[in-house]
């Protein structure tokens, strides 16, 4: 019996050492899975609660970009390229919600999964528009950038992955900043003869892209 206790004994410091191990390790996986600057999901944890939410025909993908950003940060100071980087991603996780993901690609580039739950997408993303151009606390008004929007609801085309609709939200995307409409929806019209998307002109290509025009 003594033998038995003695043995429980010595296992309790083992066990505290694993539980503070599994710990560190939850943590630091965490930390891996977000952005160090602005606290949104990196690209890769992004992608993996991004594809779940696409089996909801509800689910739209948004991808974001900061216009002009390469001038404000040449001109004003990459403490003011992160400060807008910061309230960009603060404001676009806000719209998307507990449903729904935000996350930074990359750079100036933010993607989001969202939920429509009230058949109002075009309403939400208009209002979002106008909220990513407000201006950011502790900037001057120099400093006021917008935000290009491109969109596409998921159940438009059906059985098409998070690759895909990314590129269909980048083709919009780009299409808002050439066209500065700020903001345009990949649907099932097409608006635009012949627009090349950024992904699409990495490889010298042209791409015949659905695209409606959405009112800023």
């Amino acid at each position: 019996m003594n033998e038995v206790l003695a043995a429980l004994a010595a296992s309790i410091p083992l066990a505290g050492g694993w539980a503070l191990h599994a710990r560190v390790l939850r943590r630091r996986l965490t930390v891996a899975r977000r952005d160090p600057l602005t606290g949104l999901r990196t690209r890769d944890a992004f992608t993996h609660r991004a594809t779940r939410l696409l089996k909801d025909p509800r689910a739209i993908v948004v991808l974001a970009d900061v216009d002009r950003f390469k001038q404000i940060n040449d001109r004003h100071g990459h403490a003011a390229g992160d400060a807008l980087l910061k309230a960009t991603a603060e404001r676009l996780a806000h719209h998307a919600g507990r449903s729904g993901v935000a996350g930074r690609l990359g750079g100036d580039e933010f993607a989001a999964v969202v939920i429509d739950e009230h058949g109002a997408a075009a309403d939400l993303f208009a209002f979002l528009h106008g909220v990513l151009a407000r201006p950011v606390d502790g900037l001057g008004p120099e400093v006021a950038t917008t935000v290009s929007l491109g969109w596409v609801r998921a159940a438009d085309f059906p059985g098409e992955d998070l690759s895909a609709l990314l590129r269909r939200a980048d083709e919009a995307m780009y299409a808002a900043k050439q066209g500065r409409a700020g903001l345009r929806r990949a649907g099932l019209g097409r608006l635009f003869a012949t627009v090349a998307g950024r992904r699409a002109g990495r490889h010298g290509a042209r791409t015949d892209v659905p695209v409606m025009g959405v009112a800023a």
